[in-house]
């Protein structure tokens, strides 16, 4: 009896062996009730499998993926070597996790929360603001709260799945990462820390979440070094750090208002300039996230 995995894997690389050019692969859905018609699976299956090891890795299903593959396309179709390869390779991801039990999410899905906990909270300053000053007040806070949260939450993705096979680390830069957010949340928001004898606190709590993600990444980085999705990661991850320290720098230094006063009044000024990169880092950390998942599903510990 195929099992599900191991029966969707023969199907689909006897499918791929039957497209004749990368434009055909959008009906590759509606090939497969002919294929079942036409084809003995069990037959196909056992073809397959006497190649396969009883443990399959993600290289056995590249392997399997390039032998089965026609090594090039029909003479009148232009598609270049390099796209083939690439077609091979996102078939062999896209099988790899039907064999490979996937990861857990809420690593990704927390960081998703706080990115959008932050940017609601910072659009919810912006419109309420003007309310009154007691208003003001209170959204100033939030908006803060939800910078932390982002900040916090930016290094659940890479603390746990760097280190999701060692338990030790990643409780110890998860929850250390996890203490400075709640505090500084907790700093942002009550009443007693906003004095200005405080701001020391408020200052620290901030720059300490920034750069407590060196230590992981660093960490990272040495014992996965051969690994090219730690490297690809970290490439993410500084251009996140990049990203958010030229947004802080733009609109500490009111850049470029203060070069030419009331020309940026209404749109190209330092504070829109800053969401724009905040934004643009959460989407570069976003694409981080989804080398961790990859990664993590095809390879596991």
């Amino acid at each position: 009896m195929l099992s599900f995995s191991k029966y969707v894997l023969a199907l689909t690389i006897y499918t791929a062996t039957k497209v004749p050019s990368v434009v055909d692969l959008h009906s590759l859905q509606h090939r497969l009730p002919d294929v079942l018609r036409k084809t003995d699976l069990h037959k196909l299956h056992s073809d397959l499998m006497s190649r396969l090891p009883s443990s399959p890795s993600k290289w056995h299903v590249m392997e399997l993926l390039y032998n089965c593959l026609p090594e090039r396309f029909s003479h009148a179709n232009s598609t270049d070597m390099c796209v083939l390869h690439s077609v091979k390779e996102d078939l062999a991801n896209m099988i790899a996790p039907l064999i490979f039990r996937p990861i857990t999410r809420w690593p990704f899905y927390a960081f998703l929360g706080g990115a959008m906990f932050c940017l609601l909270a910072s659009s919810t300053c912006h419109l309420l603001s003007c309310h009154s000053e007691r208003v003001s007040y209170i959204m100033l806070r939030l908006d803060y709260a939800g910078i932390a949260a982002l900040i916090s939450t930016s290094f659940y993705p890479p603390v746990y799945y760097s280190f999701m096979c060692d338990p030790f680390f990643c409780n110890l830069y998860l929850g250390f990462i996890t203490i400075l957010g709640i505090s500084t949340v907790l700093v942002s928001l009550l009443p007693v820390f906003q004095s200005p004898e405080f701001r020391v606190v408020r200052a620290s709590l901030f720059f300490g979440m920034g750069f407590s993600g060196a230590a992981p990444i660093l960490h990272k980085l040495i014992i996965f070094w051969d690994q090219p999705e730690a490297l690809h990661t970290t490439g993410y991850e500084v251009l996140m750090g990049l990203l958010y320290g030229l947004g802080a720098l733009v609109y500490a230094t009111r850049i470029p208002e203060r070069w030419m006063p009331g020309k940026f009044d209404i749109a190209g000024h330092s504070h829109q300039l800053f969401h724009v990169l905040v934004v643009a880092g959460a989407f570069t950390h976003y694409r981080a996230g989804l080398v961790y998942l990859k990664w993590r599903d095809i390879e596991g510990c």
